[in-house]
C-alpha cells in the first residue's frame, strides 16, 4: 500500500496569489520544497501540515487528503 498524501497547496495558493517563495518563507522551508510537495514527491510532517493549513486559515483535511481530491467542477 503506497502512502501517497494528496493536497490542495497549489489550489490555495493561486486563489491566494501567494507565491511558492511567499509560502516558503512564512513556513521557514526552502521554496523548491512547495513544489515538491506541491507535486506529491513529499509527504509533510504532521507540524508542516497543520502549519500550511494554518497559514491558509483551513482545517487540515481542505489541504490534504489520503484520497484524491474531486476535480473542481465535477459533480
Amino acid at each position: 500500500m503506497s502512502e501517497v498524501v494528496y493536497n490542495r497547496i497549489a489550489m490555495l495558493r493561486a486563489e491566494r496569489g501567494v507565491s511558492r517563495r511567499q509560502l516558503s518563507e512564512a513556513l521557514g522551508i526552502h521554496y523548491q520544497t512547495v513544489g515538491y510537495l506541491e507535486r506529491g514527491e513529499y509527504s509533510p510532517s504532521l507540524y508542516l501540515a497543520l502549519r500550511i493549513a494554518e497559514y491558509f486559515d483551513v482545517p487540515m483535511e481542505v489541504v490534504f487528503s489520503t484520497k484524491p481530491f474531486p476535480r473542481l467542477g465535477s459533480t
